[in-house]
């Protein structure tokens, strides 16, 4: 019982001090949202060959709405699945608000999300070009798509009550996460918790990727307290990152018919970030 009081207590103190770090990034990310979802995604069906560079630097802004933009796009035939492939590698979910919001782990985002970024244009650029080669179909269809943030709520209630109770709802996340994670280590030990995770291993960036599959921001929030902990390598942070899209993956699979080409996607995703992980490691 002293030992669960001892990291309840670190855990409470650490996650107050997220709280206005979060607030301030959220309230930034819906400004810039909604400021600009109706021209962005239209710029990025104007791209041509040249939308996975678009697509990678719209995902690297620090949410999952141009992820689901972009699998509803897809789903219309309107983007390539390079530019999908670019969105979802991109897409960084929560990790770069929580790094925010740890003075002590500010130093990592920028090779993160450079890393990300060459990574997601690379395989966008790659995957659309084997797709001319093989003279696969084309995303030519003109169909409709959802709006970016149908159930955000923010024509109705203003950006501030949307970045308040999207901080409220991470900020339980990262409570749970790290109260769990602050157990794990005080009860297993970091060797233990470092062996069940592959620490030092050249398979760990396997493991992380196929948890960034998981479809919710819970599995990028467990991957950067892991990282920020030193559990995981700055290889292994990325291939997990890179496959974390958010709900985007979801929306794909409810939105495109084609299951196969849903499938061939994931399966482009998950080898994407693998790969991208095994290689920084070895950097």
């Amino acid at each position: 019982m002293e030992l669960f009081l001892d990291v309840l207590i670190d855990t409470l103190a650490d996650t107050a001090k997220m709280l206005p770090f979060l607030f301030g990034v959220y309230l930034l990310i819906e400004y810039l949202e909604h400021k600009a979802s109706d021209r962005l995604p239209r710029a990025l069906r104007k791209m041509g060959p040249f939308g996975p560079v678009g697509g990678a630097a719209l995902g690297c802004i620090p949410q999952c709405g141009f992820s689901v933009a972009a699998s509803n796009l897809y789903a219309g035939r309107l983007i390539s699945l390079g530019t999908l492939i670019a969105v979802f590698v991109a897409t960084s979910d929560e990790a770069v608000p929580i790094l925010i919001s740890r003075p002590e782990s500010a130093g990592k985002i920028l090779p993160l999300i450079g890393a990300k970024l060459v990574t997601a244009i690379l395989a966008g650029l790659l995957v659309d070009a084997v797709l001319r080669i093989v003279h696969a179909h084309r995303n030519e269809e003109d169909e409709p798509y959802r709006d970016l943030c149908e159930d955000c709520g923010c024509e109705e209630h203003g950006i501030v009550r949307s970045a308040l109770m999207h901080t409220l709802k991470i900020t339980v996340f990262v409570f749970i996460v790290s109260l769990l994670l602050g157990l794990a280590i005080a009860l297993l030990g970091r060797e233990r918790i470092d062996s069940l995770l592959m620490t030092d291993s050249a398979f760990q960036p396997f493991l992380t990727a196929l948890i960034g599959l998981i479809p919710n921001c819970a599995a990028s929030v467990v991957l950067t307290d892991l990282y920020a902990a030193g559990s995981l390598s700055f290889g292994s942070v990325v291939a997990g990152l890179s496959t974390g899209a958010g709900l985007g993956l979801a929306v794909l699979f409810r939105t495109n018919r084609n299951i196969s080409e849903n499938l061939t996607v994931t399966a482009i995703l998950y080898l994407t970030g693998s790969l991208a992980g095994v290689v920084l490691n070895l950097v």
